[in-house]
């Protein structure tokens, strides 16, 4: 009896060797766990040494406002009014810009605008110094204003780089490059205006701004903008060249491809999401801005002559004649309380780190508002020079921890498709602030001092309550690609 072949065997163990080795998955890493494995080294250093370099440029143009205050005064014989004017045109470039900055860089790459508004601001800067009447100085200063509203960009640069174990640690330290801009104008002025007047002062201040232009080509354009932009390659080579320089490897893989999001747009800020987080945080950042330029105005206006202690200011503007009043400049006193209450800025620095780490950056925030408040109701109390020097030395620091917080919890909080334009329309509110400042500080302080100073700790206080309701709070979260609750396209 023949048996039949039972070929049926052949296919079936042709199956089970087709079914027994299946093709191993490809492995790929987002930008957020490539910048978590690249970790922190020479290129974090680098970058933070060059985008902080445009926080020095940054603070030696607003710091520049005033030290040339009390000068430009003299020469054009303006009334208190009129150098309140000067500095909220200032901001009202700033406002007007830094939502359009933060637009365009959202579009077109963060350092190619960080590169466009340091030619702009340089450029305006310099030709301020051939203005030789006020309404073309006030002008171009405004234009300034515009310019030094993008270099925020610089901030986000930082932000997007950095490991997230490291931004609450580091990107504090970027505080000291803004206080580093500050001594550094207030030092130059006092060597310069007694000298060579307040037109070198302006043209020897945009040395920093023309320096960064050549040293930007040593910072790539960031990994998450690439991405966003549906750009892989081009980000995958950025991540290469900072793994490269930190001696660090890539996560193994490739780069994962993600589906090119919708454009970020203004309602984007304002949606169900983001809706409280972005109208909470334009508020505080409206009064952070208000209390930090408020400080350093008021503190040239209670350093100059005290309203406070009233019966000297009174005794002086009988005795003095119209040209004096006009013609009050700085001295050497001056200049030095000035470098000391800046210098109050440190004075957090090397705590910021931990605060921020160990009770995040919402309960961090409401801390250093609350003291702010606090202590500007402290400066209604006739008191020393020496007392009134530390009382704004110990505020100087808490106001620019406001907004040490304040911009690090705005670049974290926000995905990158928004993240430049929710960074920029935050700052355009902080300028209203910034341009309410002087007429608080330079002409309401001298008629009734106890309410202008009281208002300053009101809106402090306000803020510190903001800040402690903030829905999201940020320690430790990852950076979000893609807004959530936009589709992609």
């Amino acid at each position: 009896m023949t048996s039949r072949k039972p070929t049926v065997h052949y296919i079936h163990m042709e199956e089970c060797c087709t079914l027994s080795f299946p093709k191993a998955p490809k492995k790929s890493y987002t930008v957020e766990e490539a910048v978590e494995a690249i970790g922190f080294g020479r290129f974090h250093i680098l970058l933070l040494t060059i985008m902080g370099s445009t926080s020095v440029a940054e603070a030696m143009e607003i710091m520049l406002l005033a030290v040339i205050s009390p000068v430009i005064r003299c020469e054009w014989r303006l009334e208190e009014w009129q150098v309140a004017m000067v500095t909220t045109m200032v901001f009202l470039g700033f406002m007007s810009c830094s939502w359009i900055w933060g637009y365009l860089a959202d579009r077109y790459g963060r350092w190619k605008i960080l590169l466009l508004v340091t030619v702009w601001s340089s450029y305006y800067s310099g030709v301020t110094s051939f203005a030789h009447t006020y309404v073309w100085f006030v002008f171009l200063r405004c234009m300034v204003g515009c310019g030094v509203a993008g270099h925020s960009q610089g901030f986000i640069l930082m932000t997007e780089f950095m490991p997230s174990i490291y931004r609450g640690r580091i990107l504090p330290l970027g505080q000291i490059f803004w206080l580093l801009g500050s001594i550094i104008e207030i030092l130059l002025a006092y060597l310069i205006i007694p000298t060579l007047g307040w037109r070198w002062l302006v043209r020897i201040s945009t040395i920093p701004s023309i320096i960064l232009l050549v040293l930007f080509k040593c910072i790539p354009e960031s990994a998450r903008y690439y991405v966003s932009e549906g750009n892989p390659q081009l980000a995958a080579k950025t991540l290469n060249y900072i793994a490269k320089l930190n001696r660090s490897c890539l996560p193994p893989g490739s780069l994962a491809e993600i589906e090119t999001p919708k454009k970020g747009r203004l309602f984007d800020l304002i949606d169900t999401e983001f809706r409280r987080t972005t109208l909470q945080s334009w508020f505080i950042w409206l009064g952070t801005a208000f209390a930090y330029y408020g400080l350093v105005l008021t503190s040239s206006e209670l350093l100059e002559n005290n309203p406070v202690c009233g019966s000297k200011g009174e005794t002086k503007a009988v005795i003095n004649t119209l040209e004096t009043c006009h013609c009050k400049t700085f001295e050497s006193a001056d200049y030095q309380t000035m470098i000391i209450s800046t210098l109050g800025e440190f004075l957090f620095v090397p705590f910021s780190p931990f605060v921020i780490e160990t009770l995040g950056r919402r309960r961090s925030l409401a801390l250093t508002m609350g003291a702010s408040g606090i202590f500007f109701l402290f400066l209604n109390f006739c008191s020393s020079r020496g007392v009134l020097t530390a009382l704004l030395f110990i505020l100087r620091a808490l106001v620019s921890a406001n907004f040490t917080i304040i911009y690090i919890y705005t670049a974290e909080v926000y995905p990158t498709t928004i993240r430049s334009l929710g960074l920029g329309s935050c700052s355009s509110m902080a300028r209203i602030g910034a341009m309410v400042a002087p007429f608080v500080a330079q002409v309401l302080l001298g008629t009734w001092p106890i309410t202008a100073l009281c208002l300053f700790s009101a809106v402090c206080l306000i803020c510190s309550v903001l800040a402690y309701t903030l829905p999201i709070e940020t320690k430790g979260r990852a950076m979000q690609e893609i807004n959530p609750s936009s589709s992609s396209i």
